[in-house]
C-alpha cells in the first residue's frame, strides 16, 4: 500500500522541458502568423467595402451643374456617415456609464465603497490671489491675526514649613494670628 502511494506523488511530467519550450515556441510563430494573416485579411476587407460603397469618381469631362449636384449628393452622404457615427458614440457612452454604474454596484456588494468626494468651495480671493506670493504668505502667517490672551497667574500662598511654625502657632497666639491672616 505504501508503494502505490508514492507512485500517486510521484508522477513524471508527460514532456521534459525542453519539449515544452519547443512546444510553446512552435504555438507563439503560429498564433504570431495568424495574427498577421488576420491583419491583412482586414486591411483587404476594409478596402473592398469601400470600394463598393463609393465607387471611384469620374471629374473629367462633368459640367458645371453636375459637379454642384456630385458636391450635394456628398454633402448628403457626410451628414449620413455623421449622424450615424453621432448616434454610436451616443450608444457608446452609454454603455461607459452602465459599465462604470454595473462596477461601482459590484464592488459595494464586496464590502469596498469608495467615498464619494466633496467638492471644496474656493473664495474669490483664493482664486484670484492663488499665484501672487503676498496670498501664500498670509496663508502660512495666519496665526498672526489671532489675539492673544494673558493668563493672570493665580496668587499662591506660601507653604510654610509647619515644623517651624509649631511653636509661633501653637495656643491662643496662634490661633488669633490665623483668624487675622482669614480676614
Amino acid at each position: 500500500m505504501y508503494k502505490v502511494f508514492l507512485s500517486f506523488s510521484q508522477k513524471k511530467a508527460k514532456y521534459s522541458a525542453t519539449r515544452r519550450l519547443l512546444l510553446k515556441s512552435k504555438l507563439l510563430k503560429k498564433a504570431a502568423s495568424m495574427l498577421v494573416a488576420e491583419i491583412e485579411q482586414k486591411k483587404h476587407d476594409k478596402e473592398r467595402v469601400v470600394k463598393e460603397s463609393f465607387p471611384p469618381l469620374n471629374l473629367p469631362g462633368l459640367s458645371v451643374q453636375e459637379l454642384q449636384d456630385l458636391c450635394k449628393e456628398l454633402y448628403r452622404k457626410i451628414d449620413v456617415v455623421d449622424e450615424a457615427r453621432y448616434d454610436s458614440e451616443l450608444k457608446v457612452s452609454k454603455n461607459e456609464t452602465e459599465i462604470q454604474t454595473l462596477n461601482e454596484k459590484i464592488s459595494g456588494l464586496k464590502g469596498t465603497k469608495r467615498p464619494n468626494l466633496k467638492r471644496v468651495k474656493k473664495t474669490t480671493d483664493d482664486m484670484l490671489g492663488a499665484c501672487t506670493d503676498n496670498s501664500k504668505l498670509m496663508k502660512a502667517d495666519f496665526k498672526a491675526k489671532l489675539k492673544t490672551v494673558k493668563k493672570e497667574e493665580e496668587k499662591k500662598e506660601e507653604v510654610n514649613d509647619w515644623r517651624k511654625n509649631v511653636e509661633a502657632m501653637s495656643g491662643m497666639e496662634g490661633r488669633k494670628k490665623l483668624f487675622n491672616a482669614g480676614q
